[in-house]
């Protein structure tokens, strides 16, 4: 009996949940370091439930690791996400015990915003954008994606419009944080997605409806409807739902357009502006990428811009068409479509062209070649 009374005893222990772990493992399989990339693990596969209890996360320092609950939708949270960092061609361990978690600061954010002609703005610590909603009609405004630059990892939209609107402190302006110098115009701006049917790119205009499903602190998504998306003479419904990341250098977006069955690619675009900045297109990686001068609305120079597109799948086509850099790829009418697009700036992260593309070459070696996730 005394050679069972240990092993029972830790049987209890284990039940109760005092020695309950639970090892999450990443492995980075490639040559490159990953710093604070996003990992998502299931909550069904760790067996564990927020209902009651909460949970803190840990890595293999023991330091306390911030985590965000996503929903997917849901009631319930679906998935937990952290930021990971693991060594090339290596693997750590991240440990889920029961706990208080720490605060995080958000880093990521998005919100319509009704007061600004249905703007839908977001932002991760990388930049801030937005797209354009139906109280924008009347100035005949695209399916395009604006960009404002910053460099600070601190959330700036809410304040930026607070500023403009109410304070008469213009976000065209630097005041230190960075400004909005990009023009989108009825172009699809710095990442836009759009059908080209019959030699032609068929550019949208504003959203119709809206909705969204996570809002920070490590990841924000939201879905956009258009109902009436015409190409060529039929009209069709795409909805478009983007995710952003906290410390992703572009936004995740999948669209899915229904409505007739015909041949048809879609384009992924750059607004090239006044035509003489650095493109480079990357058939091989998917990659298009673009480097300008930044002006302000005053024309006071304010660095240089960049603008970056990936598409996973096979593109056919990268080409220079009127004021657009294009990427192509096939699609199957009511499919879903996965790209990438984004934006940076000079004075934050990315002090030169060659930065900027390298970056852009990265995030396609690295989204190719996802870390991996087991449960322990």
């Amino acid at each position: 009996m005394k050679r069972m009374a240990f092993p029972l005893i830790a049987s209890l222990l284990l039940v109760s949940g005092l020695f309950a772990q639970h090892s999450i493992v990443v492995t980075n399989s490639t040559g490159i370091d990953r710093k604070g990339e996003m990992v998502e693990v299931s909550l069904s596969a760790l067996k564990v439930s927020f209902a009651t209890k909460t949970y803190v996360l840990k890595n293999k320092s023991n330091q306390d690791v911030a985590y965000q609950l996503v929903y997917k939708g849901n009631k319930k949270p679906q998935a937990l996400i952290f930021l990971a960092n693991v060594k090339t061609h290596s693997s750590t361990s991240y440990s889920l015990t029961e706990g208080k978690p720490i605060v995080l600061k958000p880093k990521t954010f998005v919100r319509f915003v009704p007061e600004r002609k249905d703007d839908i703005a977001w932002e991760n610590d990388m930049a801030a954008y937005r797209m354009y909603g139906p109280a924008l009609a009347n100035e005949n405004p695209s399916n395009g994606v604006d960009y404002w630059a910053k460099c600070t990892d601190n959330l700036v939209v809410d304040q930026r419009y607070k500023d403009d609107i109410y304070n008469g402190i213009s976000y065209h302006i630097d005041h230190g944080l960075g400004l909005d110098f990009y023009k989108v115009s009825h172009t699809l701006g710095c990442g836009g997605l759009a059908p080209y049917v019959n030699g032609k790119l068929w550019v949208g205009d504003h959203f119709s409806h809206y909705k969204i499903v996570e809002c920070g602190p490590l990841r924000s998504v939201f879905t956009l409807t258009y109902d009436s998306l015409k190409v060529d003479n039929l009209f069709y419904k795409e909805e478009l739902t983007i995710i952003a990341d906290a410390g992703r250098l572009l936004n995740k977006a999948i669209a899915r357009i229904t409505g007739v069955d015909q041949k048809m690619e879609l384009a992924a675009g750059i607004f090239l502006h006044d035509g003489i900045g650095n493109l480079e297109q990357n058939i091989a990686n998917g990659t298009s990428g673009y480097a300008e001068e930044a002006l302000s609305d005053a024309k006071v120079p304010a660095g240089r811009n960049y603008v970056g597109v990936f598409i996973p799948s096979k593109v056919n086509k990268a080409f220079k068409e009127g004021d657009h850099a294009l990427m192509t790829s096939s699609y199957k009418t009511g499919s879903s479509f996965t790209y990438y697009f984004g934006a940076g700036w000079s004075k934050w992260h990315f002090p030169s062209d060659r930065d900027w593309f390298r970056a852009l070459n990265q995030f396609s070696e690295v989204t190719c070649h996802p870390l991996k996730v087991t449960i322990k």
